[in-house]
C-alpha cells in the first residue's frame, strides 16, 4: 500500500467509527505533515482519496470537512427484539410479492439483493469464457463433477491462504452459488422438523430454507454494532435442541453488520462446546472498506464444524452462478448432496472463472468495486440526511453495499414500499428479514450502483412519501 493510501485509511477509519464527526475540519497540511513525517503530495493525495470515497469535502479557502456538515450525525439502529422460537416458517409468499418487482428494469434498484452489473468486468470474463471454453477436454463433464474444477479449486484455496487459513482443494467443493451451497449444508446436518438458529434481523433466504425443509426457525437478535447476540445465543442453547446455527458474520444482511474477530471466536469456541454446526455466509466477505479483509469464523474452527459458503456472485460474475463451501468435517455429506440434486456447477462457467482468477487481475478490481461501494455509500447517507425526517436510526457498514433504516415504532415500511413501487422505486421492507416478521418499522436500502442524479432524486421521493405517511 502506498504512503497516501495509508494515511487516507487512518483517517478514513476515524471518520467512519465516529472519532470525526460530520463538519469536523481535518488538521491542516502542515500539521499532517509534521505528525506523519510525509511530504505536502502524500497529504494532498490522501485528502483527494478521502474526497472520492465521499468521506470528506474541501471548502474554498478553508480546508478539507468531513462530509455532513451543519447536520447532526445519523444516528444508529438500536438493538433488536429478544430471540423468536417459530415452531413453522410462512415467509416465502411475502418475500415473493415484495421482490418481485426488482427484476423490472425500469424500477429503480434499491431493494435489490444484488450490485449493479455496470461495476463487473463482464467482458474481460466473457474473453475468459471463449478462450477457456474452447479448450475444455470432454472428459471436463466427468472430472468437474464434486468436488468441482481443480484449477478453480485451487484458486480459491490460494484466497483462503492469503487470508493465513489454508483450505486445501479437496477440502472445497464447488456449487451452484452461495445459495446451495448453504442449503446443501442445512440438508447435511438437520432434517424436518429440526430447531436452525437463523439471526434476526437476517437474510430471508435462511428462512425460506427451512420454510421449505420443514424445520423450526429460532430467531437471534443481531446487534447493529456487535453483531450476533452471543448471549441470548447461549441462552437458547441451554434451554432448546438446537440441530445447526445459520449466521453471517461479516457486513451481514440486512444490517452490514461486522462481528470483531474476539467474537466470531468466542461464538465458534461456544458453538463447538455444544457440538453445534454453523453455517457461515460469507458472500461479502471480499467488499470491505479499509485496508483489511475480516477473517471469517471459519478461521477460528479446530474442530471441523464451521461450513464456510461464499461465492464470485457478489463481487466478481453475477449470473454465473458458482459458489463454493469449505466443509469442514461435512464433506462427504454435501459432496453426496451435491451429486444427488444438481450433479454439477457449469464446467464452462468454472473454467472461464479459473481462468480469470489466474490471468485477469482480480485483486484489481476488487479494490476499484470497493472504492466504488464506499463512495456510493457517502452519496446515500448525504442524501438521507438531506432528504429523511431526522428521526431515524442508519447503520454504520464497514462493507458490502446494504444500508438499515429504522424508523420510529408504528411505521409502516410495507405501505412504504407500496407507495414506492407506484413512483418506479424498490426497497427491501423489513419484515421479509425476519421468519415471525417483525421489523415492519425498517427497511434495507442497497448502494451497490453508480451514484446518480435518478438515485438522488429517488431518495428525495422516498422522503416525501416517509413525512407523507406520519405527522412530523
Amino acid at each position: 500500500m502506498k504512503r497516501y493510501e495509508s494515511l487516507a485509511e487512518l483517517l478514513a477509519a476515524d471518520i467512519r467509527n465516529g472519532k470525526l464527526a460530520p463538519g469536523t475540519k481535518l488538521p491542516s497540511i502542515r500539521k499532517i505533515m509534521a505528525q506523519h513525517e510525509v511530504s505536502p503530495s502524500t497529504v494532498f493525495q490522501a485528502y483527494y482519496r478521502l474526497e472520492d470515497l465521499g468521506l470528506v469535502r474541501a471548502r474554498e479557502r478553508s480546508g478539507y470537512y468531513v462530509a455532513g456538515a451543519g447536520q447532526q450525525p445519523l444516528r444508529e439502529p438500536e438493538a433488536a427484539p429478544a430471540p423468536h422460537l417459530s415452531a413453522s416458517v410462512d415467509i416465502n409468499q411475502l418475500v415473493f410479492s415484495v421482490l418481485g418487482a426488482v427484476q423490472d428494469r425500469n424500477i429503480l434498484p434499491l431493494g435489490s439483493a444484488f450490485p449493479s452489473p455496470k461495476q463487473f468486468p463482464l467482458p474481460r470474463l466473457a474473453k475468459s469464457l471463449a478462450t477457456s471454453a474452447r479448450f475444455i477436454d470432454p472428459w471436463d463433464t466427468v472430472a468437474s463433477l464434486p468436488p468441482g474444477n481443480l484449477a478453480l479449486r485451487q484458486q480459491i484455496a490460494l484466497r483462503y491462504l492469503g487470508m493465513g487459513m489454508p483450505q486445501p482443494p479437496e477440502q472445497i467443493i464447488v456449487t451452484n452459488g452461495a445459495l446451495e451451497a448453504l442449503n446443501l449444508c442445512l440438508a447435511a446436518v438437520a432434517q424436518p422438523g429440526d430447531l436452525i438458529v437463523i439471526e434476526s434481523p437476517g437474510f430471508y433466504a435462511a428462512a425460506q430454507a427451512l420454510e421449505r425443509l420443514k424445520m423450526k426457525a429460532l430467531e437471534i437478535p443481531v446487534h447493529p454494532k456487535e453483531g450476533i447476540d452471543l448471549a441470548a445465543l447461549e441462552q437458547a442453547l441451554q434451554q432448546h435442541p438446537v440441530k445447526a446455527c445459520w449466521f453471517m458474520t461479516s457486513f451481514q444482511n440486512p444490517m452490514g453488520t461486522t462481528m470483531s474477530d474476539a467474537s466470531k471466536q468466542a461464538l465458534v469456541a461456544l458453538l463447538a462446546r455444544h457440538g453445534i454446526p454453523l453455517i457461515e455466509d460469507d458472500v461479502y466477505g471480499e467488499l470491505y472498506f479499509g485496508n483489511r479483509q475480516p477473517l471469517p469464523a471459519k478461521a477460528y474452527d479446530t474442530q471441523g464444524l464451521v461450513m464456510h459458503c461464499s461465492s464470485f456472485s457478489k463481487n466478481l460474475a453475477p449470473g454465473y452462478r458458482i459458489g463454493w463451501v469449505a466443509p469442514g468435517r461435512f464433506s462427504k455429506e454435501i459432496e453426496q448432496l451435491k451429486l444427488m440434486t444438481t450433479l454439477s456447477a457449469s464446467v464452462p462457467a468454472q473454467v472461464a472463472i479459473a481462468d480469470y482468477l489466474q490471468t485477469g487481475g482480480y485483486d484489481k478490481h476488487l479494490r476499484k468495486l470497493r472504492h466504488a461501494l464506499e463512495s456510493q455509500l457517502g452519496s446515500l447517507n448525504e442524501a438521507i440526511r438531506q432528504y429523511f425526517p431526522a428521526d431515524i436510526r442508519v447503520s454504520r457498514p464497514q462493507g458490502g453495499y446494504f444500508l438499515w433504516v429504522e424508523f420510529p415504532e408504528g411505521f409502516d415500511t410495507l405501505e412504504l414500499h407500496r407507495l414506492a413501487a407506484a413512483q418506479g422505486i424498490s426497497i427491501a421492507p423489513g419484515p421479509i428479514f425476519s421468519a415471525s416478521r417483525q421489523y415492519r418499522n425498517c427497511i434495507r436500502l442497497n448502494y451497490g450502483s453508480p451514484w446518480n442524479s435518478d438515485f438522488e432524486q429517488a431518495i428525495a421521493i422516498l422522503g416525501q412519501l416517509i413525512k407523507s405517511m406520519v405527522p412530523y
